[in-house]
């Protein structure tokens, strides 16, 4: 059964809605375009199957969703779509046959209920078939007298109106819609390898890891936790924030390392002010040596320049000399506000303000070094096992896995 079949056998509704996502920069692409395309279809595909049977396919720059069956959820499959990096653009669209008196008709039909309430419009016409018998301007006249006919009070305002009637006639059908949403924007999912996110609970790592998610980096996770210095809600709180996250990531493995040992040693025999850098570079070690056992590229961390006393300029490049492997900072530019508002957009804000602790707390030092030198870092690490810490540490480890929703393959 093609689509306009299927939409003349529903008989509950007058018309049938699409989806159509518009691209980015995967646009700009060249030759490599297609392989991005396939990732972002695949994507969608993934993430419609609690939402039912959909039809999802690229032409003309542009990804249809299309309704298989009657009860597909619409509404969920939206909602989706605008959280699937690479998509820059969501709008629902009503399909017609290519003509004007369909048009028009579909027009009078769909658009009363989304322009309720709107003071202006204005339509734009886009005519990719360059055979369709009337011009852009003659197919916006058209569809504006629809819109002022039918709906009550609007008016015409072509430089700032409250909504844009955008129809679109291409190859096959005509599409109609009122508006549309931004999507999230990025490159595809994959696209990019794979880079671990160093999760703490706090609100600047969640963000750091969707910002390299939109970059195309698959994201693995790794936290540190020091029980019964920090407790089972502290733990249960990075697994919410893992899994808020999916909302836009899809998928995430969260390793758990323990760093309770490493932490009581480094009290017991290191100078207290180095405390949070002795600890950091353990951190960088483990997390370098789970990466490359995961297959992750990069690293990627929440820091911020100059938040805390363990991100000034010295005390990153201390940490960074430690690991031969790239350490991504995403949010390294950005002040508390910035990174609370994406952290809003990703939802994972209210979760990261919860009031457990992470293992950054335990044991901090009241004067910690804010200007180090890696070789007084190193001194003070001497003092310890570092090689056996470091493998108690690592063996330690365990694994979950936290997903979009419990179907996503």
């Amino acid at each position: 059964m093609d689509f306009l079949s299927f939409v003349e056998k529903k008989e509950e509704k007058k018309y049938e809605e699409v989806i159509l996502c518009k691209f980015g920069e995967v646009i700009l692409k060249g030759a490599n375009r297609m392989n991005f395309e396939s990732m972002l279809v695949k994507e969608l595909r993934r993430r419609a199957c609690p939402f039912g049977a959909f039809k999802i396919y690229v032409k003309q720059s542009t990804i249809y969703v299309e309704p298989l069956s009657p009860d597909c959820d619409m509404d969920g499959m939206y909602n989706v779509a605008k959280r699937v990096f690479g998509i820059i653009a969501v709008n629902r669209a009503a399909v017609c046959e290519k003509n004007i008196d369909a048009i028009r008709e579909m027009a009078a039909i769909y658009l009363p209920d989304k322009l309720s309430g709107k003071r202006s419009f204005k339509v734009e016409a886009k005519r990719s078939d360059k055979k369709f018998p009337l011009t852009s301007p003659e197919i916006s006249r058209e569809i504006g007298g629809v819109i002022l006919s039918k709906v009550r009070g609007i008016k015409v305002n072509v430089k700032e109106p409250d909504v844009v009637v955008t129809v679109e006639v291409r190859d096959e059908h005509a599409y109609i819609r009122a508006g549309q949403e931004p999507g999230a924007g990025g490159l595809p999912l994959r696209s990019a390898g794979r880079g671990l996110l160093l999760l703490s609970g706090g609100i600047d790592s969640p963000v750091a890891g969707c910002m390299m998610a939109k970059r195309g980096m698959e994201i693995e996770a790794l936290h540190f936790e020091s029980f019964p210095y920090t407790s089972e809600r502290a733990h249960e709180k990075v697994m919410k924030l893992a899994e808020e996250m999916c909302e836009f990531c899809a998928r995430i493995h969260v390793h758990v390392i323990s760093l309770t040992h490493v932490q009581e040693e480094i009290r017991d025999r290191c100078n207290e002010d180095y405390f949070t850098l002795i600890l950091r570079v353990f951190m960088m070690r483990l997390a370098e040596r789970c990466a490359r056992e995961y297959k992750c590229g990069a690293l990627i961390t929440g820091e911020s320049l100059g938040q805390v006393a363990s991100q000034t300029l010295a005390a990153i490049g201390v940490t960074d000399s430690v690991v031969d492997i790239p350490v991504f900072r995403p949010c390294i530019g950005m002040d508390k506000n910035e990174i609370v508002i994406e952290a809003r957009r990703y939802g994972t804000f209210e979760t990261s303000i919860l009031p457990f602790e992470d293992c950054c707390t335990v044991f901090t030092p009241r004067h910690p070094k804010t200007q180090p030198k890696r070789e007084d870092v190193m001194h003070e690490i001497e003092k310890l096992d570092f090689d056996a810490l470091m493998e108690e540490a690592y063996s330690s480890m365990t694994t979950e896995t936290k997903l979009v929703f419990p179907e996503y393959k």
